[in-house]
This record gives structure tokens, sequence and C-alpha cells, in this order.
């Protein structure tokens, strides 16, 4: 089975380090071009990248691979090296470019998507963040026959995953990688032997997954506790959940649910000790214990107090 893989962050990189070891034949990989990452914004290569060259694996990076479009010399040279791998299949991981009916339409049997949720729920670009923002109790891996419809396609094998009480997108991302990982092998395996049944996804259920935007990290302290909770999970590590506090941006990136007793104005702290620093919400309150000033490290609630002082009684946002 040759079999093209097509993908760019870490959990792209998981399925094909286990794509590798399986002994699947990979003549290419594409991954999206390097980008400026870190303090000096260096040029960096993707993960899938990365372990691809370790491995002695040709890559691809295509800007585009519309023939189309705003890129048609990176489209042209994408589908010759394509052609010339003569793949059997493909295999998607994040790797976020939109595939064009030829890259649909060129190996023999299509193209498998590793989706980190229970198609149809959370179709599209942030499937963990929103599971956890939504307090869902489970995910899982979807693999996925893919059309030219955004995580339309049939489904070809499933598995679920419970989300703990504490999950961060961070812990749950990992855990998803790694059944990702094992269930495309196994896909692959079936394809291989004609075993995969295609099912439609059903009608009823969707749900879409949008993109995170920055601004979503500021904390509304108007919204329930536990609301509050879940998005701080969410969005840790990216964007980080965000308040003003004493003149400052700071990141919070743990809080616990606290009993309110009585009523206060959302945003007002009520206490700050070794323990945490708790704020009042509109229904509830939070108690923060893990936090982050600008340029700083991510500090217990006692540490970053001894270096950030806040009375009772200070207002959030």
């Amino acid at each position: 089975m040759r079999v093209v893989f097509a993908g760019t962050p870490e959990f792209a990189r998981a399925a094909l380090e286990r794509l590798h070891a399986s002994g699947a034949v990979i003549p290419l990989v594409l991954s999206q071009p390097d980008r400026p990452a870190g303090r000096g914004m260096k040029l960096q290569a993707s993960p899938v990248k990365r372990f691809a060259l370790e491995q002695g694996i040709p890559v691809a990076q295509p800007r585009s691979l519309r023939l189309d479009g705003k890129y048609p010399d990176d489209a042209q040279a994408a589908r010759a090296a394509l052609e010339a791998a003569r793949p059997d299949l493909m295999v998607v991981a994040a790797y976020g470019l939109i595939l064009p009916q030829w890259v649909l339409d060129l190996p023999r049997l299509g193209c498998f998507n590793i989706h980190a949720s229970l198609l149809p729920r959370w179709r599209g670009a942030a499937p963990i963040h929103r599971a956890i923002e939504a307090g869902d109790a489970e995910t899982g891996i979807t693999i996925m026959q893919m059309d030219a419809g955004l995580d339309t396609g049939d489904m070809l094998l499933a598995q679920r995953l419970p989300i703990a009480p504490g999950d961060t997108t961070a812990l749950l991302h990992d855990r998803l990688a790694a059944l990702g990982a094992r269930l495309i092998v196994e896909a692959v395996e079936l394809a291989g032997r004609g075993g995969l049944r295609r099912v439609p996804q059903p009608a009823e259920g969707v749900s879409y997954a949008h993109k995170i935007e920055k601004a979503e990290a500021a904390i509304d302290w108007t919204q329930p506790a536990e609301v509050i909770a879940r998005r701080i999970r969410a969005f840790d590590p990216f964007p980080g959940a965000t308040t003003p506090m004493a003149g400052e941006s700071v990141k919070v990136w743990r809080g616990g649910l606290e009993r309110l007793a009585g009523s206060a104005a959302p945003g007002l702290v009520l206490a700050a000790d070794g323990a945490g620093i708790v704020v009042a919400c509109g229904a509830g309150a939070l108690r923060l214990t893990e936090l982050q000033r600008a340029g700083g490290r991510r500090l217990p609630a006692a540490d970053f107090l001894r270096g950030f002082p806040v009375a009772p009684g200070t207002r959030l946002g």
C-alpha cells in the first residue's frame, strides 16, 4: 500500500510516525510551508516535515493545491509530485489546506481524514477546544472518507474517548492524537484488504467547531463560573484565558469552582491567598490557582501573589 501523507502539526506527526512504523510505504509527505516562530521569529519546519526528513521521506510544501488559485505554480508542482508518487491512498490529518477535487480523485482509494471528534458533532477547525468548552462528556476520533464538503464524508472507523473533568485542550489533544494514530493504521490495513464499510454521517446532531480566535480569550465574569472554568481549560494552551488585573492583562490557566454565599458583583475579588484568588462570577465563583503575567511563567497562585499582590475588593474586567 502506497500512502501519501498530508499534515502539519504535532497531532498529524503522531499519525505519520505510527504509519511509518507499521511498514506502510510513504513515497511523499505534504505539509504547510515553514512559518516564523519563537522569540527570533525564525522560519520553523512543521513537526510533520521534521519527522519526514528524519526518515528520508520527500516533502512538498505547496502554498495552495488549487490549479486555478493564487499559487498555480505551487499546485502544478504538487500535482506532478503526487502523480509521481502513485498513491493508493492519501491520509490527511490537520493539514491546513483545502483539497480540491483533483486531489480527492487522484489516489485509487481516495483520501482518509483523521478527525478529532465523533462526527457529525464538531465538524471544522477546532473540535477539541469546542468539545471542552461545551462541556461534552466524551469525544473521540472519526476516520472519514473525504469528499468536497467540510468534514461531511462517510465514516469508516470511530472510537469514543471520555473527557475527564480536568482535561485541557493540551491534555485531550495528546490522547486523541495517540488514538487517531492507532485508528488510521487499522483503517489503512483494512482498506488494503477491502474490509472497510462506509457509513454516511447522520443528518441529526451536526455542529461546527469554528476556529479559535484570540478575541475569545477575554474572560467575561458575568458568565456562570462553570462556563468560565470550561473556557479556561478549552483555551489551554491557545489562546489562553485573560483578564485585566491591576492594570495588566493576566492569563488564567487553572480555576476551580467555589461556592458563593450570597451575591457579589461579577469580577469582584473575594479572597486572595496561597490557595488562590476567588472571583465572583455571574453565577457562583472561581478560585484561580494558576496564573501568568505578560512575559512571565505560569505560576501557582501563592507564587503569583508574592510578586503581584491582589487585594480582596479588586474588580477584574
